[in-house]
């Protein structure tokens, strides 16, 4: 079988298959058809590499458990307190991705709940959270935030519930059996038109807690937006994550793990795996398949079938992980793509057109200019107005934005959907805007 493990080429568009597979065969497998394996492992199918040979298992069929041999779950954006049409009971999916673990054939030692727990920060949502959590079988719990757990209050409620005992801004480390677990933040601070962004205090963190770790130590990382470029033109990576890469490149067996795209994706990068997890709120649009990211409304059917968990177990006598996603409607996981496919498709079918002109050639007189956000993107995305304009800016998305001027002119607070947040501007000038939450949102506004 020919080594692919040098090449680093990303198959997420591939790691899906519906209906039946021959990817695994002949008497080899690879990286593409390993992929279209791993994502069949919804199925009831755990697949293990070891030594660039794939195996399997039946997820229902338990063996005895060598000595030191465990498993852990993921679980990810929550956003308790969301009630669009997307999904009116958050809470009640959370509890159904709970149950799904609790009925697991062995208990997981741990639960990493890889961010947005919460969809508008609020003290009762982290509260219905944690009422949800204490039904868990697992008791211990580790958390990193996600962008919609710091938007009001830069994390602070977040790291009073979550982060005891964590650096910084919440990122941690510790180890458990054998594996080595990093939590990283790349939610702070994020640059208008940027991605997820780590900086340079965690990177030397970060560096220096892996410095004294073996190479033969297996390293698992979690953090809600993906550290590998899934699609930048959403804001789907992290700008420094190939320097926190860099220093994970000397260990046999890394395993990363996110979330904050709501869907299954998948690349093997020479010893790393990357895998991205599904919702336990809603679904987000297959990238480039919308006008933008955001909550996708699927057929309550099928709800379901595009929500999940992710099971890792690890295997101490090979030092490797295997990966296994698991719906809450118990379908394969294999599915979900052609339900985003189809529901982006009847979205796009139904969506009126929508005006996102450049500056007008003439600017707006001075007085009242409504602008909108539509599809995560500002409308229109750029404005010529006379000084003393106000602007109205209204969200009529099923998820919060703000109104943040690069400069630090003025500042909205989270907007959800059908809030409105005004500004007048008394000066002449150039005003380059963004939304806090997704920087990749941008606009400006030059007042003559």
């Amino acid at each position: 079988m020919t080594d692919k493990r040098n090449k680093p080429e990303c198959y997420e568009r591939d790691c899906v298959v519906d209906g039946g597979s021959d990817a695994c065969g002949g008497d080899g497998i690879d990286r593409r058809g390993f992929l279209k394996c791993m994502a069949w492992a919804g199925t009831g199918l755990v697949w293990t590499v070891s030594g660039g040979v794939a195996s399997s298992r039946l997820l229902a069929a338990e063996p005895a458990r060598p000595a030191g041999d465990f498993t852990f779950v993921q679980i990810s954006d929550s956003h308790i307190g969301f009630d669009k049409a997307a999904n009116a009971d958050v809470t009640a999916t959370c509890q159904a991705a709970i149950d799904r673990i609790n009925a697991l054939p062995v208990v997981p030692e741990l639960i990493l709940h890889t961010g947005d727990l919460s969809h508008l920060s609020k003290p009762g949502e982290f509260d219905t959270l944690d009422q949800v959590l204490k039904s868990a079988r697992t008791k211990q719990v580790f958390y990193v935030p996600g962008e919609h757990d710091v938007a009001v209050d830069n994390g602070e409620q977040f790291r009073a519930r979550y982060g005891k005992g964590t650096k910084g801004e919440g990122w941690q480390s510790f180890d458990h059996k054998g594996v080595h677990f990093v939590g990283l933040v790349n939610v702070m601070n994020l640059k208008a038109g940027g991605l997820g962004n780590l900086g340079p205090e965690q990177l030397k963190w970060l560096e220096a807690d892996l410095r004294s770790r073996g190479g033969s130590t297996p390293v698992v990382v979690f953090a809600h937006i993906p550290l590998w470029a899934v699609y930048p033109q959403w804001g789907w990576g992290t700008d420094d994550g190939a320097q926190a890469l860099s220093y994970l490149k000397r260990f046999g067996s890394v395993t990363v793990l996110n979330g904050h795209i709501h869907q299954i994706m998948q690349k093997v990068e020479g010893n790393v795996t990357f895998h991205t997890a599904m919702a336990t709120a809603f679904p987000q649009p297959l990238p480039g398949t919308a006008q933008g990211a955001g909550p996708l409304k699927v057929p309550a059917s099928q709800l379901g079938s595009v929500l999940g968990i992710t099971e890792v177990e690890f295997m101490a006598s090979g030092h490797h992980l295997a990966v296994a996603d698991a719906t809450l409607a118990g379908t394969p996981a294999t599915g979900s793509t052609a339900i985003l496919r189809a529901a982006a498709m009847a979205g796009a079918a139904q969506a009126p057109s929508s005006s996102t002109s450049s500056a007008a050639a003439q600017p707006a007189a001075a007085g009242h200019v409504d602008a909108t956000i539509d599809n995560f993107a500002f409308n229109p995305a750029s404005l010529r107005v006379k000084r003393g304009t106000t602007v109205v800016w209204t969200n009529n998305d099923d998820t919060p934005h703000t109104v943040t001027s690069d400069d630090g002119a003025f500042a909205s607070p989270v907007l959800d959907t059908g809030q409105k947040f005004q500004f007048t501007f008394a000066k002449p000038g150039r005003f380059p805007l963004h939304c806090k939450l997704h920087p990749m949102m941008t606009a400006v506004v030059v007042v003559e």
